[in-house]
């Protein structure tokens, strides 16, 4: 890994506003911040004239008549119709958007990927996202996209936001800084990053190359599982969850801002940086969030439960009960079940299922799955556990067992994905993967009994 040397750092506020490391904890909190003393109003959104001849700004991410309205108030050097211009169209030919289905790919099937390599040109976030299978239709705000990103360079007076999507970050390999209008997050593997629709931001390059996935959500955005009667514990714990502290950057040089909007990329010139956010308040911020700190829950006598137990944030569809994306986690754990097949059965369902290997072995598929890789099972298609995988679990001395050094993912949703031609042409597509199933052998012998 290469650790890369940052521009000038943003005038954060300080840490006393948050935790010891510039963040603010909680998940859905209606959080207040301010880099400078006084620049955040009391008792009022919109003063007749704000301190430091700030601009007052609302950024809403959910209808002024929600029954809870997301939404952020920010307090800025500028508005941020300084921060736009006149709009061309550019063209990032690999970042795809749904409805995407190219006539010559064949989505159906069962599909597994080598990582996508690194490559010896160097790739920004926006020129280094690859689109890996596309889902519903972004223009009715339904479904999603799964990408890979291959990041070497930092962003150089140039910035990016989605009116598309909200974006979920789950690094692989390397360290990155999302520089945005409300603070800066740091992530690194084994841990991910919401940035929500419409929130500006620049991408730079801690620790490199860096890789990992995302899942861009065009529809209602991530929020916390219901609990049922699992209770308020456990899962992914609201605290867990880390919003940056305000920081604002009053920088004068040409720029550049980048719109991903219906699926095409426009780009402005202006003439500052648009991170001039002095001050916020609100519900509707980017966060953080260390995955080793999600607390799964599990069988403890028999059965393997559905992978569903392990959801650490659902973006909801109009059909109770069916996400639009479900983001999943696979993590170390105990198993203890009795007298029970412990990895994941075989299945087919009604939700299409994206993987991804962030570090170590995943139980169901103990060779060929490696970290950095995908697989892809669409709906309504059979899948489940290799042979080598079958035959040693249901033969398996079931003492307590830990599975250790492993972390994989899924992105679920109801949405059949389909496969862009990066994936099916360009990517390191694993031609054998289907094959992990022939040897499985037929055991009936019309006797009963286990065999």
């Amino acid at each position: 890994m290469t650790r890369h040397a940052l521009p000038d750092q943003m005038i954060q506020a300080p840490s006393n506003q948050g935790t010891t490391e510039g963040y603010m904890p909680g998940f859905g909190n209606d959080f207040e911040t301010e880099a400078l003393p006084g620049a955040l109003p009391q008792g009022m959104n919109s003063p007749q004239k704000c301190n430091y001849g700030l601009y007052g700004e609302q950024l809403s991410g959910t209808a002024f008549t929600a029954d809870r309205p997301e939404r952020t108030w920010c307090y800025r050097i500028r508005p941020s119709v300084k921060h736009s211009h006149r709009y061309e169209k550019i063209d990032l030919p690999l970042w795809k958007t749904a409805p995407h289905m190219p006539q010559d790919v064949t989505s159906l099937g069962q599909y597994r990927w080598d990582p996508v390599p690194h490559s010896e040109t160097g790739l920004t976030w926006l020129t280094g996202m690859r689109t890996m299978t596309t889902a519903g239709d972004v223009n009715t705000q339904v479904g999603m996209a799964s990408h890979i990103y291959l990041v070497t360079e930092s962003m150089k007076d140039a910035y990016f936001y989605s009116a598309d999507s909200e974006l979920l970050v789950v690094p692989q390999e390397g360290r990155l800084r999302f520089a945005t209008e409300l603070g800066l997050i740091d992530v690194a593997p084994q841990e991910i990053a919401i940035l929500p629709r419409g929130l500006v931001y620049r991408v730079e390059v801690l620790e490199g190359p860096a890789r990992g996935f995302v899942c861009e959500n065009y529809g209602q955005k991530f929020d916390l599982p219901g609990r049922g009667p699992i209770g308020a514990n456990c899962l992914a714990n609201p605290r867990d969850f880390k919003a940056p502290v305000a920081a604002f950057e009053d920088h004068e040089v040409p720029s550049t801002l980048t719109v991903k909007w219906c699926g095409q990329f426009h780009e402005t010139k202006i003439g500052q940086s648009p991170l001039d956010v002095v001050a916020w308040h609100g519900n509707y911020a980017p966060y953080k969030y260390d995955l080793r700190t999600y607390c799964p829950v599990g069988a403890i006598l028999f059965d393997h439960p559905d992978p569903s137990i392990f959801t650490v944030l659902t973006a909801p569809s109009g059909q109770p009960g069916t996400a639009n994306i479900d983001f999943v986690l696979f993590r170390d754990r105990w198993m203890v079940a009795e007298n029970t097949f412990r990895p994941p059965w075989y299945h087919k369902n009604i939700m299409s299922e994206l993987m991804g290997n962030i570090y170590g072995q995943y139980d169901a598929k103990p060779q060929g799955f490696v970290p950095g890789g995908i697989s892809l099972h669409n709906m309504m298609l059979p899948h489940g556990p290799d042979r080598q995988a079958f035959e040693g679990a249901s033969n398996a001395n079931l003492g307590p067992d830990k599975l250790e050094n492993t972390m994989s993912f899924m992105f679920e949703t109801r949405f059949p994905q389909h496969l862009t031609e990066f994936a099916a042409k360009d990517a390191p597509l694993q031609d054998d993967y289907i094959d992990c199933w022939s040897t499985l052998e037929k055991k009936f012998d019309g006797t009963p009994g286990q065999k």
